[in-house]
């Protein structure tokens, strides 16, 4: 358990400090950064409530943090058709800079992560990965005594 404990903060840090300076350069909060990142690559999540429940960051951060990006026309609200008091949110042709950006930056990551890695083992650790979350989405059915 340390070890994966160890690696999944490792590997966040490391994310958070390539991000940076991408940031930097692009004046934006990490924060906004990430729901850009976030709304892009999840397409099937849409709201701020999505991005507080998956991405595990704090209420009052998404709110001020989707302000700002809806402020400087990075993403726009519009209301759900399917009921009036939920609110969507989208990406702007504005922000399709940044997402270009932003992925090309993740892949670079994930490339600079799995250096030295033959493609056997990669599929390996993605098969594995796939299996752990399959795993993981039958915990809370199963009872567990100690």
């Amino acid at each position: 358990m340390n070890a994966g404990l160890s690696f999944m903060h490792k590997f966040a840090s490391a994310y958070a400090a390539a991000c940076k300076p991408l940031c930097h350069t692009l004046h934006l909060p990490q924060t906004a950064f990430d729901i850009l990142l976030f709304l892009a690559n999840n397409p099937e999540y849409r709201t701020a409530s999505d991005i507080v429940e998956f991405r595990k960051i704090k209420a009052n951060l998404v709110s001020v943090n989707v302000d700002k990006l809806v402020s400087e026309g990075y993403l726009i609200r519009e209301a759900a058709p399917s009921d009036r008091r939920k609110t969507l949110l989208f990406c702007t042709e504005k922000a399709a800079p940044v997402i270009e950006k932003g992925r090309a930056l993740q892949k670079h990551f994930m490339d600079t992560l799995m250096t030295g890695i033959d493609a056997e083992t990669k599929e390996a650790i993605t098969n594995g990965l796939k299996q752990m979350e399959q795993n993981l989405d039958q915990l809370p059915e199963e009872e567990f005594t100690i």
